[in-house]
């Protein structure tokens, strides 16, 4: 297993994302890549330590909406409710559409990193749900 210093994201490692820590087990940075304020679509590199995954959440809109994946750095997972996990490597895209219910993060042994996009829409809001189990999370 890497450590944080030796793991060099592309985009960067970014900064401890406090704002989100009570969404995710283990730790996460963030790395804002663009303002949505400014250009009308944000863009933000997430990094998970090994193990680290967010909970359960689904991206709600009244239209459009939803969220998308550009995995670049190490590898992770991501399922959704229901299915079978799927693993993300570099250069895996996952679109999500709204309303569905779904998590993503590192696998247990490795540092992982996407970029995040907020799909454009009407009353875009997350809904954070409950944690991602041990039993739930890939072994």
């Amino acid at each position: 297993m890497s450590e944080k210093n030796d793991f060099a994201p592309m985009f960067g490692l970014g900064d401890p994302n406090d704002a989100y820590a009570q969404y995710f087990i283990g730790n996460s940075y963030l790395k804002p890549l663009t303002s949505a304020a400014e250009c009308g679509v944000g863009l933000a590199n997430v990094t998970f330590e090994p193990g680290c995954r967010n909970n359960w959440h689904i991206h709600r809109a009244d239209k459009g909406g939803g969220q998308i994946l550009i995995c670049t750095d190490g590898r992770g997972w991501y399922q959704e409710w229901g299915k079978d996990p799927q693993e993300l490597t570099p250069g895996t895209v996952v679109v999500i559409p709204e309303g569905v219910k779904h998590w993503h993060g590192a696998a247990r042994d490795s540092w992982f990193s996407h970029i995040a996009f907020e799909a454009p829409g009407e009353n875009c809001s997350n809904e954070w749900l409950e944690p991602v189990t041990d039993e739930q999370y890939p072994a």
